[in-house]
């Protein structure tokens, strides 16, 4: 009978393994990212030559109360306390991601009775013994390849998650910043229409005073003085609708500061700021640079490229050196002499040659995960482009209808000193001066809308542009 020798099937399975190890050892392509150069802004014709606000862009209004309300809200308000608290966070996860890099130091120790069995491979009987102890004592030290940069992406995706979540800090600031500047200056423009609306009831219970007086003479019908009666009404009801809309300002005012009404600084009436805003030459290129939420969308898809990176590298071996200094013995009381040495000395790898996909599949979400960081990314550009020009368009407008406004309100204000002048000449009793004078302040109070919708459009404006000149680059 011919025996069959085991080396052709040493070489047949050692050749498997081979191909197996080649075929573990082919990674994906690396990935890469292609975005947006450029935010698509549609905004008005015209001259673009408006200059970039600043960070702190609201201090340009020059109101120390607006100030106050501002740097209180960011200080105190639990978003930003929670975006501050995310960002210590992420930093903590670039601390445990370079943790697993480099060299590892463990003291162990351990100390066992345990007794033989009768039935056991070697008898106590031989031995003479049937119970024992094992005293052990060592330091153990392991270091860790990163030939294939898997640690270091990790470290990295950590790092650009902390530059993200720094950024989206900074956006929810600018975000409660124009939220607050709102409230205020809406505030001062209903309190300026409480004004103006007082001054017009006034005027028609004048109104209706000189109705009356003129019925009981027999100038004028019971038509009249009803109908001055129901005006009074309806400006007195005006009055009461503004008062409502003035005091929830002061509300949502407290509630963007997270304090009670009774906390808010004094709110004192000013005239609303002068506004002569308009686009930055180069807003479409440098809004990409300046916005802080899609300079974290960009960090977010920087960091999806490092996980890919990482999910990448796994098709590589682990490779680790480690090392014991240890004491070993069974009699505790010669543990600490020289011949319980027990050192050891090794080096490791790890490639698994099967894993019934795993690898790929980790890469595959990795990838996907950089495809929703890049739709994340592209939709940043696409809501801060429209804003822009949201913006941009708001404050076109409310020039132009100020214009109209403003011609409207000197029509009134001549109509109503010709409407003076000819009572003061007898010509006719005061009724239509005071008419004309209630018409003006209507004028006043459709310019004064006009006046805040400006502004609330160069807050938008100005927050839709704000931010750092760049990104910072600077690792946590």
């Amino acid at each position: 009978m011919t025996s069959t020798s085991p080396r052709p099937w040493l070489a047949s399975a050692g050749l498997a393994l081979l191909c197996t190890a080649c075929a573990a050892l082919h990674p994906p392509p690396r990935a890469s990212a292609e975005l947006r150069q450029s935010a698509p802004i549609v905004a008005p014709a015209g001259e673009a030559d408006g200059n970039w606000p600043q960070a702190q862009w609201w201090k340009s209004y020059g109101d120390d109360t607006l100030d106050t309300l501002i740097d209180t809200a960011i200080g105190t308000v639990p978003s930003i306390a929670g975006a501050d608290a995310r960002i210590r966070a992420a930093q903590e996860d670039v601390r445990i991601a370079g943790a697993a890099l480099g060299l590892t130091v463990d003291a162990t120790g351990a100390f066992t009775r345990q007794r033989l069995s009768d039935n056991g491979m070697i008898p106590p009987t031989f031995l003479g013994f049937h119970w024992y102890d094992q005293s052990d004592l060592g330091v153990a030290v392991r270091y860790q390849f990163d030939w294939w940069g898997k640690q270091h992406a990790a470290v990295e995706a950590a790092v650009d998650r902390v530059r993200a979540t720094a950024a989206e800090r900074q956006a929810a600031a600018l975000g409660l910043a124009a939220a607050v500047s709102d409230a205020y200056f809406t505030w001062q423009a209903d309190d300026a229409q409480v004004a103006l609306q007082q001054q017009t009831v006034t005027l028609h219970e004048q109104l209706l005073n000189i109705a009356r007086a003129r019925q009981a003479a027999d100038l004028e019908s019971a038509d009249v003085a009803l109908d001055a009666r129901r005006q009074l009404a309806a400006q007195r009801e005006q009055l009461a609708m503004m008062q409502g809309a003035r005091q929830l300002d002061v509300v949502n005012l407290a509630g963007l500061l997270g304090v009670d009404a009774a906390a808010l600084p004094a709110l004192t009436e000013r005239p609303l700021p002068a506004i002569n805003a308009s686009l930055p030459q180069d807003a479409g290129t440098n809004l990409l640079a300046r916005r802080p939420d899609i300079q974290a969308s960009r960090w977010r898809v920087e960091a999806a490229l490092r996980d890919t990176d990482a999910a990448r590298a796994s098709f590589y071996p682990d490779i680790s050196l480690h090392a014991l200094a240890g004491l070993s013995s069974i009699d505790i009381g010669k543990l600490l002499e020289t011949g319980s040495r027990a050192p050891q000395l090794g080096i490791a790898f790890d490639l698994p040659l099967f894993d019934a996909g795993l690898r790929r599949a980790r890469h595959g979400a990795a990838m996907a995960g950089l495809d929703i960081a890049i739709a994340a990314y592209d939709d940043a550009v696409v809501n801060a482009a429209r804003q822009t020009g949201a913006a941009a368009a708001a404050l076109e407008q409310a020039g132009q209808q100020r214009e109209q406004r403003e011609q409207q309100l000197a029509a009134a204000h001549a109509l109503s000193v010709a409407a003076e002048a000819r009572a003061r000449s007898e010509l006719t009793h005061e009724g239509p001066a005071l008419t004309a004078q209630a018409a003006e302040l209507g004028e006043q109070q459709q310019l004064l809308r006009v006046e805040l919708a400006t502004v609330l459009a160069d807050v938008q404006l100005k927050q839709a542009l704000a931010g750092n000149p760049a990104p910072s680059e600077e690792k946590p």
